[in-house]
């Protein structure tokens, strides 16, 4: 009977972990792999979409910071959009499993999209910092500034 017990205890321990830091880290684990599965695998388009989302993210608060147009409620949000575009990510990764297995066409795509734009709002956000960038970017975004609304991520919305 205590070899039960033993064999119980250890498969608990297995489970959820010795101290409440193991049960933590082996959850983050698990749903991490669970997010990655739902990505469609962490191949080498996703990681740079991602470390491109993180950089803008991050190079955006620094140019709000510097600007002095910090602003919690658009920081908010751009978070929002940044989950927004894995979730497409995610979906687009899921249609492909159905559609057609082994053949990751709308993740691709979608991936290649957000990483123009990621990349884009990137350039936008060094050059708020006063970084040099390249005549064709510069005017390439001019130009996109003047078609738009002339707000980006550092304005304060209305």
């Amino acid at each position: 009977m205590s070899q039960i017990k033993m064999f119980g205890s250890t498969v608990w321990t297995a489970m959820v972990g010795a101290s409440e830091k193991e049960a933590a880290a082996g959850g983050i684990t698990a749903l991490t792999g669970l997010i990655v599965t739902f990505l469609g695998g962490w191949d080498k388009p996703l990681k740079v979409l991602f470390y491109m989302m993180v950089a803008d993210y991050i190079f955006g608060v620094i140019a709000a910071f510097k600007n002095k147009k910090a602003d919690s409620n658009v920081m908010f949000w751009g978070g929002i959009r940044k989950a927004t575009v894995l979730m497409v990510v995610g979906l687009s990764a899921q249609i492909d499993d159905w559609l057609q297995p082994d053949a990751p066409i709308f993740r691709i795509a979608a991936i290649y999209f957000y990483a123009g734009r990621e990349g884009l709002s990137l350039a936008e956000n060094l050059g708020a910092l006063g970084i040099p960038l390249p005549f064709k970017l510069k005017n390439f975004l001019q130009q996109l500034n003047d078609k738009g609304d002339g707000k980006d991520a550092t304005t304060k919305q209305p």
